[in-house]
């Protein structure tokens, strides 16, 4: 009876720990299952909306999103707002701003598979910003993303280990830095910013950073036509791949770290390969096959503590 009662005061702590832990994993497959999606969407609509023109409206369709629900917050934590007005600046460019407008001009040139699987490099870069901010990876993680690395530089080299990198891989690989710096940036979030304020903030921000350069490709480009083909995927990214996948990305780096989030990240090239096959088309060969079993090999340890 003595030792029952010496013992239970601290399972629920630890219970409690292990449950928002679970939860902070779910959300970052969440995200990654969604942003799978969005890249298959990306490519579909590449022919047909100019990248800065999508990646624009995808924000604005965000913005509007997640307005009923973050907007009141956001008009509450105004003063916090302009107090962390840099950070949240930096943050806009590196993860809504820079980061999705890469992915667009990348799309025009590559696969949706290869977009995917090239995305799961950024992790491997999670985890190093992570051991520069003085975590430690342990030598069965860092094995693991190493060898989740070796799979995305044999997908570049058409399975062999010499690069053969397109313009579209190119611009792959600047979306993972991109995409690694925010999720690095979100760790440094204020804690009294609500989530939702930081959100919308971020998308209202993103999309009037973006405006310039919108206006510049509609006086060259040209508009682009309202249709399904088009209307439809701008929906997906904007209130799927924006609102939903950033609050769940966000919310799992606040609970779970980038780095450990960055491993769930690497099952994304499966997801986008599966979704890739299924709704446009593409088919994955050998070479990507080992790849993935690379980069799941990699997701397998690395998930470990």
């Amino acid at each position: 009876m003595d030792r029952a009662r010496t013992v239970s005061p601290g399972e629920p702590a630890e219970a409690g720990k292990k449950g928002a832990s679970g939860a902070g994993v779910l959300l970052a497959l969440l995200a990654t299952v969604v942003w799978s999606g969005s890249f298959v969407a990306t490519r579909g609509m590449a022919d047909s909306v100019p990248p800065v023109q999508a990646v624009f409206w995808r924000w604005i369709i965000a913005g509007l999103a997640v307005a009923p629900f973050a907007a009141r917050q956001a008009w509450q934590q105004r003063a916090l707002i302009r107090r962390h007005f840099g950070f949240i600046a930096l943050a806009t460019f590196f993860g809504v701003a820079l980061y999705n407008t890469l992915v667009h001009q990348a799309g025009l040139t590559t696969s949706a598979s290869n977009m995917g699987m090239i995305m799961a490099a950024s992790p491997v870069l999670m985890a190093l910003y992570a051991r520069l901010g003085g975590e430690r990876l342990g030598l069965r993680r860092t094995f693991g993303l190493l060898l989740a690395a070796v799979g995305v530089l044999l997908l570049v080299g058409g399975g062999s280990p010499g690069l053969d990198v397109g313009a579209g891989d190119l611009w792959m690989f600047a979306a993972a830095l991109s995409f690694a710096t925010y999720s690095a940036l979100l760790k440094r979030k204020p804690a009294e910013l609500g989530g939702l304020a930081f959100l919308i903030t971020t998308f209202v921000l993103g999309a009037l950073m973006l405006a310039p350069a919108y206006a510049v490709s509609l006086s060259v480009q040209g508009g682009f036509d309202a249709t399904a083909g088009t209307v439809g995927p701008l929906l997906y990214v904007g209130v799927f791949s924006s609102a939903v996948a950033f609050f769940a990305w966000n919310k799992a780096i606040s609970v779970i770290g980038a780095a450990r989030a960055g491993v769930v990240y690497y099952l994304q090239p499966v997801c986008v390969a599966v979704l890739g096959f299924w709704l446009i088309g593409e088919r994955t060969g050998p070479a990507q096959l080992l790849c993935m079993a690379l980069i799941l090999g990699g997701v397998a340890l690395g998930a470990r503590r």
